[in-house]
């Protein structure tokens, strides 16, 4: 993406103008207080879905940096100002500090939600969102995150202990058991990628995860398999899935996780 970058970027070539375009606006606002700019999520799982997946982004700047130039940020980020040219972008800013750290906490400065098909948040406060997500985020992260700007994934982002980890894993399945504001697809194959993750102790993309699954739960593999093909088509296309079969999946996972979690608290 710029000098500053680690490597060549594996990043599809439509969002390449987008992240570019983020990174300056990133750098003029926060100027020297910058650390790092990454991108997470399924741009660093290499699983991005055009029309299905959003642009995850976690920024790292110094604990000065002035809550004026949070607000800044976000203001400058949001779309249309910035149009984002993928469902949504979610945009996560850690004090360097706190990122470097294992935590279980939310701990962001700044959660920015905006996009296309995303409902717009700008959030500042960490204690009015639920830890997990930034759990999770903070630990793919870790693996996989790749520099567009400034030092790497792994010298800025500390993983979390695995305690904290599975608790986060098991609130995300949690969630997506319960089944509101989230697709079916999505939700089978989030449960695929927490199963996986708990066997293997890496995140793995959700359609990967999905293979993985089919091919060692072959009594899963219908539901699974129609997850698959619908998480092939966009957000507005999406199907439903027989919630019957995705209830009783999502009801396994649930006891897989809670089984691996029991397994680092004894």
């Amino acid at each position: 993406m710029s000098r500053d970058s680690e490597g060549p970027q594996p990043l599809p070539d439509h969002v390449r103008p987008y992240l570019r375009e983020l990174v300056a606006r990133t750098r003029r606002i926060c100027g020297a207080e910058l650390v790092s700019v990454l991108a997470v999520g399924s741009l660093a799982l290499r699983d991005y879905r055009p029309g299905r997946s959003d642009v995850d982004v976690t920024v790292v700047v110094e604990p000065s940096v002035p809550g004026a130039v949070l607000r800044e940020l976000a203001e400058a980020l949001a779309h249309p100002r910035l149009p984002c040219p993928a469902a949504g972008l979610e945009l996560v800013v850690y004090d360097r500090d706190f990122a470097g750290r294992a935590s279980g906490r939310a701990g962001y400065l700044l959660d920015l939600n905006t996009g296309p098909l995303l409902p717009g948040r700008a959030s500042f406060d960490p204690a009015c969102s639920p830890a997990f997500w930034y759990v999770i985020d903070r630990s793919v992260a870790h693996q996989a995150g790749l520099a567009l700007f400034g030092r790497p994934a792994r010298e800025v982002i500390a993983p979390p202990t695995a305690a904290d980890l599975l608790a986060a894993v098991q609130a995300s399945v949690r969630e997506h058991s319960e089944g509101e504001g989230h697709l079916a697809d999505n939700r089978v194959l989030n449960g695929c990628r927490s199963v996986l993750f708990c066997r293997t102790g890496r995140w793995t993309a959700k359609r990967a995860a999905g293979r993985a699954i089919c091919a060692a739960e072959p009594g899963f593999r219908p539901v699974v398999e129609a997850a698959l093909a619908g998480f092939e088509r966009s957000r507005a296309g999406a199907t439903g899935l027989p919630a019957t079969e995705v209830r009783s999946f999502l009801a396994w996972v649930r006891e897989r996780v809670d089984e691996a979690a029991g397994a680092v608290g004894s």
